[in-house]
């Protein structure tokens, strides 16, 4: 079977910064070449056009192009061109498409296609409380009514996608998935005052809220610090510096406690996970988030969000603690119960690599998206 990924980004040095969608579609796409499938990537929005085999898989960068007018619809024309040639040279038998911004609308594809969930701007703005673009909404809506097949990285996702733009669809549910021994827990013990933060620092991830969070956590504990990685983004509200707006709200004596890294490298990222004995993950929107996995193969113990998606990847109690982000209190009560506690931390962090191992792992989530793309193709063969 020959698979292609349709998407705007991917974590690869000749590409535009990547996130985690890039990631994800990277763990699937590298998994189906250990199957045995073919899989190409196109990659579209990109400073330059360029055409590669790399691990087995094929490349195909698309330069993002101007135009005078209506490049919204031209250069939806230009990508659809594109793929249905190389569906006819490369005998593609199905197309994986984003939800984000319904990249597929008003394409006609020559083989199957199936948008994958990974939230839209409906669902995100949605969770964010603020109103989404006409133009977004009405793309992502027609790609989705549009395709072949849908599946979401989560039953939340689906759910909440399902309900936010009227689709009332079947949606299938897949998740996203890691590989395990690339995330190998450290040998070596944690820093034994550490807390950290990874991903962008956006209002979204609960990143104001953590500043309360740690406050009180700072007011228990004068040792604690508090490490955070990832890109400031401006705020969409306030639109300025969200590292800003969160270093006011710290404390006189907390702020110092605190450390900015910004944006490393994935090595660098993983050391920084290892290194840290607690990790806090407050977010408010996600779909299935790619740093959970990460930090819970690494047996780390967590504190994340309790929200939606999080009882699909956490056990509250067992493979770390979930709790709303708002209520600033209880939060940093887990902190410090975890701070306190290595044997706590150890226990739960054991079984959030388990339930990883169990439920995320890349070679059987390759199964499951296997098993499902033949399904797809043999329906749309006997239409």
């Amino acid at each position: 079977m020959h698979v292609a990924f349709l998407t705007p980004e991917y974590p690869h040095p000749l590409c535009h910064p990547s996130g985690g969608l890039g990631t994800s579609i990277k763990n699937l796409a590298e998994a189906l070449i250990r199957k045995g499938e073919e899989v190409s990537l196109i990659i579209y929005g990109q400073k330059e056009e360029s055409n590669f085999e790399e691990s087995g898989i094929h490349f195909y960068l698309l330069k993002q192009r101007g135009y005078f007018w209506g490049g919204w619809f031209f250069y939806r024309k230009h990508i659809q061109r594109f793929i249905n040639n190389l569906i006819s040279v490369k005998n593609i038998q199905i197309l994986e498409a984003p939800d984000w911004t319904g990249v597929t609308a008003l394409m006609n594809i020559n083989c199957p296609v199936v948008i994958r969930m990974n939230g839209s701007d409906a669902y995100f703005c949605k969770l964010d409380g603020r109103p989404q673009k006409l133009k977004n909404r009405f793309f992502e809506k027609r790609a989705l009514k549009a395709a072949d097949s849908l599946v979401a990285v989560s039953a939340f996702t689906a759910r909440k996608t399902n309900e936010i733009l009227g689709l009332k669809r079947y949606i299938e549910i897949i998740p996203n998935s890691i590989r395990i021994e690339k995330f190998e827990p450290s040998v070596d013990e944690p820093a034994p005052n550490r807390i950290l933060y990874f991903g962008s620092l956006i209002r979204k991830k609960g990143i104001i809220e953590l500043a309360y969070i740690f406050n009180r956590v700072n007011a228990v504990l004068p040792d604690a610090e508090l490490i955070l990685i990832g890109k400031d983004v401006p705020d969409i509200f306030e639109k300025r510096s969200t590292l800003e707006i969160f270093r006011e709200k710290l404390t006189e004596i907390a702020e110092p406690k605190v450390k900015y890294l910004g944006a490393v490298s994935y090595d660098e990222v993983k050391s920084h996970i290892m290194s840290a004995k607690v990790v806090v993950l407050p977010s408010f929107a996600e779909a299935l988030p790619m740093t959970w996995l990460e930090a819970m193969a690494m047996e780390k113990a967590l504190v994340t969000s309790d929200i939606g998606w999080a009882k699909e990847v956490m056990i509250d109690g067992k493979t770390g603690f979930t709790v709303s982000p708002e209520n600033h209190q209880l939060y940093a009560e887990k902190i410090i119960e975890l701070l306190r506690d290595s044997d706590l931390c150890k226990k739960l962090g054991k079984n959030a690599r388990i339930k990883v191992m169990n439920d995320f792992s890349s070679d059987l989530i390759a199964d499951r998206n296997i098993d499902y793309y033949n399904s797809v193709i043999s329906k749309y063969q006997d239409n």
